[in-house]
């Protein structure tokens, strides 16, 4: 990314706005199950709307599967890892059958992490200090075994994260050591033995070959520490924050090389500015609220409203009140056009390989999008067609697709010219929702055939709102050229 003017930041805008949360007073509705609302509307939840309820005992953690939207993954301390299939058309009643569930741990299961490039690989890490890995691309309903188990840690892992093609995975523990797995192998990599720093979370920030922690010093002081991604021997910065007790939840903008820093129990958190030279660690500035958070979440980039120049967006928990309250970054700037020097390729909704090729131990990096709007339509379903590669290219991400395209329009070329000449199939193969027909497979299922609806329905908005754009562009110009004309008669 060019070197945009990274004072801007100082000066983000915050936007707010409120949802409220679902409030029960029946214990089995609080903590066996949880609401996932079809619309981004905002105002309180019905008690009454339907929720996902299959778990036996508290929910502990929930994660959306990168690469579709309508599966989600829960953990309980029931032991069991669900993974749910949610309607396009959102819940009409509760939801009490998963797609999958994943029986393996022996104690309550804490964490989930769904690999980052690779389709229906999900990571699990229970109170039996078991990091698991299950292959959801299998025929049972009920997994009993997983793909592979991961026995490194002599007590409960607290967090989890991979590198950007997700060849990497490092850990933190209650032993306080940052561990770097290799998760197609199982073999331990590294481990930290520095005493000065407990770490808690860790990021692999893989731009930078880096990996980031957060944690405490001896003396109990919250601490954030930077550490050579090949080298966990000491790190190359520590430094300290405040004497607060929450947990630092980092969160990190490749993008932008930005990092977020939160506490739990907080009511503000921090942001910086991170390079690959010294000092590393360039701090910014703060957001300050009234009202501390619980606990925080994010936008995935392709959700971003990036016609106001939004970079990042978090949904702030505020148990307080009952209510998620987002916050928006946003980067003044009076253009209306598209900001491309904050908006490079990103990786989206399109997994780079099947699960299967990863268990084959191939290593790929992220499907990059443009996220300019118009440019491309988000398919999780692209990938899967046979013959089609979807590996990175650095300097035309497009380029294996449309050469796989390109070849595929040679090979039919001649029966085309058999059949004479179509106007409409003049300039290459006809397109449907901008993708392809030679590679759009029919839905095989009532799901997969509603998906492909909404999916086209939200193309045809996206389409509507760029013509709209481009309509309010045109009225400027006319208004301008006729100034011209005046000015000059």
């Amino acid at each position: 990314m060019t070197s945009p003017t990274w004072s801007l930041f100082i000066c983000l805008l915050f936007h707010f706005w409120k949802v409220f949360l679902v409030s029960t007073d029946d214990a089995e509705h609080t903590h066996a199950s949880f609401c996932a609302p079809d619309t981004p509307s905002t105002g309180k939840v019905d008690p009454h709307h339907p929720k996902v309820t299959g778990h036996r005992s508290n929910v502990l953690d929930l994660k959306w599967n990168p690469f579709n939207d309508y599966c989600i993954a829960s953990c309980s301390e029931d032991t069991t890892v669900k993974v749910w299939e949610v309607p396009p058309q959102g819940l009409l009643r509760n939801l009490t059958a998963p797609w999958k569930e994943l029986q393996g741990h022996s104690r309550r299961v804490g964490l989930l992490e769904w690999h980052p490039t690779a389709s229906n690989i999900l990571f699990s890490t229970a109170y039996d200090y078991q990091v698991m890995i299950w292959n959801l691309d299998c025929p049972e309903q009920v997994i009993k075994n997983p793909l592979r188990t991961i026995s490194h840690h002599p007590d409960v892992v607290l967090s989890l994260a991979f590198s950007t093609d997700g060849s990497l995975m490092a850990t933190t523990c209650k032993d306080r050591k940052v561990r770097l797995i290799e998760p197609q192998t199982g073999s331990l990599l590294q481990e930290s033995k520095t005493k000065v720093h407990r770490a808690a979370k860790v990021l692999i920030l893989g731009n930078l070959k880096m990996i980031l922690t957060t944690g405490t010093s001896i003396w109990n002081v919250r601490q954030i520490a930077l550490w050579k991604q090949d080298d966990l021997s000491v790190p190359l910065l520590q430094e300290d924050l405040d004497g607060g007790s929450g947990i630092l939840f980092p969160f990190y903008d490749p993008d932008t090389h930005m990092l977020y820093v939160v506490g739990k129990g907080d009511a503000s958190f921090r942001y910086y500015e991170i390079s690959a030279e010294k000092p590393y660690l360039n701090y910014l500035t703060d957001y300050r609220s009234l009202l501390p958070q619980k606990g925080m979440g994010v936008m995935p980039k392709r959700g971003l409203d990036v016609t106001s120049c939004e970079v990042f967006r978090f949904y702030k928990l505020v148990t307080t009140k009952s209510l998620i309250e987002p916050v928006s970054m946003i980067v003044p700037r009076r253009s209306e056009s598209y900001q491309e020097d904050i908006y490079p390729m990103t990786p989206g909704n399109i997994p780079a390989m099947t699960s299967q090729e990863w268990i084959d131990g191939v290593k790929r990096d992220p499907v990059l999008v443009n996220l300019k709007p118009g440019s491309q339509v988000a398919d999780s379903y692209l990938s899967l067609v046979k013959g089609v590669d979807t590996r990175r290219s650095q300097s035309r991400p497009g380029l294996l697709q449309l050469s796989y395209i390109q070849g595929q329009l040679d090979s039919t070329k001649g029966s085309k010219e058999a059949g004479g000449n179509d106007k409409g199939h003049e300039d290459g193969s006809p397109l449907s929702n901008g993708q392809d027909l030679a590679l759009c497979s029919p839905p095989k299922t009532e799901n997969e055939l509603r998906l492909k609806f909404h999916k086209q329905q939200e193309e045809i908005r996206r389409l509507r709102e760029l013509l709209n754009q481009r309509d309010v562009r045109i009225m400027q110009l006319e208004l301008e050229i006729n100034n011209v004309k005046n000015l000059h008669s």
